[in-house]
């Protein structure tokens, strides 16, 4: 279960007291229309503060989330990596930016990037609740597709290609590259939102890169045919958020594609697991992406010890086999 940070969590609250729930609801319905759509916006889905609010309120729990257990798998790659500025392109209301602060506290410049000022607004004032140096003094910044991203040690790209032509992810991902630093592509954890991955991690592979997460090699992906590479980060719901998106459970699963590179040798990633693991009675099955470019099921049995009591806590996008 991903939280929010209690800042940003106190903070959403204070921004969201202001909103009638019934207005709030109206803005979520709308904007869940937009965003199902499948095609690229002809103009900003956020149209207003009441619009910035509802996606805040609908989207921010789960954007972090997502993010969140993105960054964690770069982390785990690379131990000794310690970025100290970022560019969240496409950040909205800072949600990634949150995230990349809490997997990395070395970062101390934020830079956000979105295209709609009402939403810039609202993430610095939510920005200000934060303890964090590189939050509060975060930079929002108007920016549009095609125009320059500010040089930084890690890029963010999140939720942002599905919103745009594929001639507009070239261009994004074109300035992306030119800043050297990391980029990190999360897209919806859908067969659309999975090739959008794909197209990106071609032209970082293109471009020099190396994949860092969450592919342990350098080569085609092999789930390209029938099936489409994608991991849960669990959500907890508020009360709103709950009446927001009419669930009764206090939880949910947000589903996400990734890719992430850098330039650099690739570190030692073993394997990645890529289903929730199958347990029968002393028997574990994992379907696992290995570092030879391949799908392949591990079956690790109670005779097997110390590797067997690894199969039993590991989750569905951890690293395997433990090293």
């Amino acid at each position: 279960m991903t939280d929010l940070p209690e800042a940003l969590r106190d903070g959403l609250d204070a921004a969201l007291a202001g909103f009638p729930p019934t207005r709030l609801s109206s803005g979520v319905q709308r904007l869940m229309s937009a965003y199902r759509s499948g095609g690229p916006a002809s103009a900003p889905i956020l149209r207003s503060d009441v619009d910035v609010a509802a996606y805040a309120a609908y989207r921010m729990p789960a954007t972090f989330a997502a993010v969140r257990a993105a960054l964690r798998q770069v982390a785990e790659a690379v131990p000794d990596w310690a970025p100290r500025s970022l560019s969240d392109v496409g950040g909205g209301t800072g949600a990634a930016a949150w995230a990349a602060v809490a997997a990395f506290p070395s970062l101390r410049a934020v830079t956000v990037l979105d295209q709609v000022a009402a939403a810039l607004t609202f993430g610095r004032r939510l920005a200000r609740h934060s303890a964090e140096p590189a939050l509060r003094g975060a930079a929002w910044q108007r920016w549009r597709a095609g125009a320059d991203v500010p040089a930084a040690d890690l890029v963010t790209i999140a939720y942002l290609l599905g919103e745009l032509t594929p001639a507009q992810q070239e261009t994004v991902l074109t300035a992306a590259l030119a800043t050297g630093g990391a980029i990190a592509v999360i897209e919806p954890g859908t067969p659309e939102g999975y090739r959008r991955v794909l197209a990106a991690r071609a032209a970082l592979l293109a471009h020099g890169h190396t994949i860092v997460a969450p592919c342990p090699h350098q080569l085609g992906c092999p789930l390209e045919t029938g099936d489409w590479c994608h991991f849960p980060a669990r959500v907890p719901r508020s009360a709103l958020h709950r009446q927001l998106k009419a669930g009764q459970l206090g939880w949910e699963d947000e589903k996400f594609a990734l890719v992430v590179a850098m330039p650099g040798p690739p570190p030692a990633v073993p394997g990645r697991v890529l289903r929730h693991p199958r347990y029968r009675k002393n028997l574990v099955t994992l379907q696992v992406c290995t570092a030879a470019g391949t799908t392949a099921t591990a079956t690790v049995t109670k005779r097997e010890g110390q590797r067997y009591r690894a199969a039993r806590d590991v989750s569905w996008g951890d690293a395997w086999p433990p090293t």
